[in-house]
């Protein structure tokens, strides 16, 4: 591949033109100079888009308890492991302290914990609406739900509603996701959608995915309008089908944000601290992220999820310690207020009409 393909798709694209899968194929296959030139467009598109502003997540797992057996994940049901489940008193307070401390939305992640399942998720929309009293945004993170559930959640003050796909290919789905129905799963974003509620996907690789896997998982997350698009890096973890699996390095996560960046620019694509702990957030952000999510309070009993416990207790995942380094960037983080503008304006835009 030579310099001026890039170019040219890049040149296409900043006129407008839509990119292909083999567009995407090739920019996904970046080196060197033509890496560079990819991360320093997505750079550029990320700028004008959002300015020096960067988005702050805070991250409160708050039940470690999982009825699937997915093949990748630390909290299979079947891994023999030290779960928690904290009560609705200690997940507000954990929410408090991060809005006190400015962080801009608390994202409320559980395994697809049957606790918060039964009747009719009403532990669930307890602890949502309580943190939502506090008066900062909400994503809430837990799991597949049942249709009907959907409403319930956006009115108890749920903003955001995520849940991954982890990868569009049905069969390698099948393969990670044991026994987990691939459009119920996929219609959880359509059904948060039509509640009212700003959606996110995101896709994983290093799962044995293939590079046209890739890119029809960036396509298709771009296609469904999806406010929130990410790309993790598979991490293989202790006690699962897949710890024996070669880890590979960052770039092909790298390089998947800026394409989502260059290809959908207003959308939020974090940098997670979940994959390298806080050492890995600059070169995100080098690729265009505009997120930091993961922000965990220390000392608090808290998990993370590609990692359970990367950063979390030395402090290097905590709200001050992001915030200098965004500094350091030349980047300031939102206020709540900024962001909420944002959120407002987006959640107006999928209102049902009258």
């Amino acid at each position: 591949m030579t310099t001026l393909e890039i170019s040219d798709i890049l040149d296409a694209v900043r006129n407008g033109a839509q990119a292909t899968s083999q567009d995407v194929i090739k920019l996904l296959s970046a080196e060197g100079r033509e890496m560079e030139e990819l991360f320093a467009e997505a750079r550029e598109v990320r700028d004008r888009q959002f300015g020096k502003h960067v988005f702050a997540y805070g991250f409160v797992y708050f039940s470690t308890y999982c009825h699937n057996n997915c093949t990748f994940c630390y909290y299979r049901r079947t891994n023999s492991i030290d779960r928690y489940r904290k009560s609705p008193e200690e997940i507000i307070s954990l929410a408090a302290d991060l809005k006190d401390a400015g962080i801009d939305l608390v994202d409320l992640t559980m395994g697809e914990d049957e606790h918060m399942y039964a009747d009719d998720y009403s532990e669930l929309l307890e602890i949502i609406s309580g943190v939502k009293k506090l008066g900062i945004s909400i994503m809430a993170s837990p799991g597949a739900v049942k249709k009907e559930a959907m409403p319930k959640i956006k009115a108890a003050g749920a903003d955001f509603y995520a849940v991954y796909q982890e990868t569009h290919n049905r069969d390698l789905y099948s393969k990670l996701r044991l026994e987990q129905d691939f459009d119920f799963r996929y219609n959880q974003r359509v059904w948060a959608r039509e509640a009212g509620m700003l959606t996110e996907d995101g896709m994983m690789v290093g799962l044995g995915e293939s590079m046209e896997d890739r890119a029809d998982a960036i396509l298709t997350m771009g296609a469904e309008k999806c406010e929130q698009i990410r790309c993790m890096t598979f991490v293989p973890q202790a006690g699962t089908p897949l710890q024996t699996l070669e880890p590979m390095d960052s770039y092909m996560e790298l390089k998947s944000i800026a394409v989502m960046r260059i290809l959908f620019p207003d959308r939020f694509i974090p940098a997670t601290l979940d994959v390298e702990g806080i050492e890995g957030m600059k070169s995100r952000l080098d690729a265009g992220a505009s997120t930091i999510t993961s922000i965990v309070v220390p000392h608090r009993h808290l998990a993370g999820v590609a990692q359970p416990e990367k950063d979390i207790e030395s402090g290097g995942r905590s709200v001050q310690h992001v915030f200098d380094l965004v500094a350091d960037m030349g980047k300031r983080i939102a206020t709540q207020n900024e962001f909420r503008s944002m959120i407002d304006k987006l959640e107006e835009r999928i209102r049902p009409k009258p």
